[in-house]
């Protein structure tokens, strides 16, 4: 408990801080140097209990889509998936009992569909969380530190914004950029107020894009900006993210490369959840919720397929 309770004080001081300047000054982390999990250090089990005391009706929600090769993706991503039937060509069988099976292979991007980014994703100049420098531990076989299977599971209490409610639209048009002022009106709406470790998915009715203009989907997109990133920071969240394929808006009006994944994942170790199905949720108005990840342990990978679940 003591630990805990000095982990939190670090992370309250470093995100009093607010925006890093100069390169160099966003770390050491305030988890420690030798730190490779960031924000996850403040999932404890007083977190985790209060978010387990959310459920009331046991209804689960999928908070994953679907993920084939005519899923639309980021640039040069994509993903095959192949059926093999080893030593079964031609009709032949293996063993006396006609034993027969499937076998599948994926040739895949692992950043295809709802997915996991961790903070070794997305770095600064070519340094990342915690300053670790892509000369000292990126190799062609993936990294040797902040691997996706050094995360923790991530239970904990997630919540929902509704922002097609919040702006009017079914679906909020490209560009729009999510201001502090917007997330605070959005959490007054539903009655929430947001608290430490904390997952915040946005909604903005991106996904019914997917089939009927893949182009739009994949050209712009609305999110939140870097106000509402360093607010989000400052609350203590564990993760953001939502229905589109970057978690903020695109193209930025600064002219910057994802600047909000750059100062999230690198500079406070926050993770970023990318296409959340969270149609459902919405429908039910269920704005807060027992979240719950358990991620495929790739070694060296830095960002993973995953099915979140949601239970209410």
């Amino acid at each position: 408990m003591k630990r805990i309770k000095q982990l939190a004080l670090a992370a309250a001081l470093a995100l009093a801080a607010g925006t890093a300047g100069a390169t160099g000054d966003w770390y050491p982390s305030a988890y420690g140097p030798g730190d490779e999990i960031g924000a996850a250090n403040l999932l404890s089990p007083d977190v985790v209990k209060q978010a387990v005391g959310l459920v009331r009706t046991g209804k689960t929600y999928p908070l994953a889509v679907p993920v084939s090769k005519d899923l639309p993706a980021f640039r040069h991503r994509s993903f095959r998936l192949y059926n093999v039937q080893p030593g079964e060509q031609g009709g032949q069988t293996l063993g006396p009992n006609k034993f027969s099976f499937n076998d599948e292979m994926a040739v895949a991007w692992t950043g295809v569909g709802t997915q996991l980014n961790g903070i070794g994703h997305i770095g600064i100049d070519h340094v990342y969380y915690n300053g670790n420098k892509a000369t000292d531990f990126v190799t062609v076989e993936g990294v040797k530190k902040l691997g996706i299977e050094k995360v923790p599971p991530l239970v904990t209490r997630g919540v929902v914004l509704d922002m097609t409610a919040h702006f009017g639209k079914a679906i909020v048009p490209g560009g729009t950029a999510f201001t502090v002022a917007d997330i605070q009106a959005v959490l007054k709406q539903e009655g929430i107020t947001l608290r430490k470790g904390d997952v915040v998915l946005f909604h903005t009715g991106w996904l019914e894009l997917i089939g009927k203009d893949d182009k739009q989907f994949l050209d712009t997109e609305p999110g939140i900006d870097m106000e509402a990133a360093q607010w989000l920071a400052a609350q203590g969240i564990v993760a953001f993210g939502g229905d589109t394929w970057a978690s903020e808006v695109y193209p930025n009006p600064s002219g910057e490369e994802f600047p909000v994944n750059q100062y999230m994942l690198a500079k406070h170790g926050i993770y970023n959840l990318e296409l959340i199905d969270s149609r459902a949720l919405v429908r039910d108005r269920a704005w807060e919720f027992l979240f719950v990840l358990g991620q495929p342990l790739y070694v060296g990978s830095t960002q993973v397929n995953v099915n979140p679940v949601a239970i209410r």
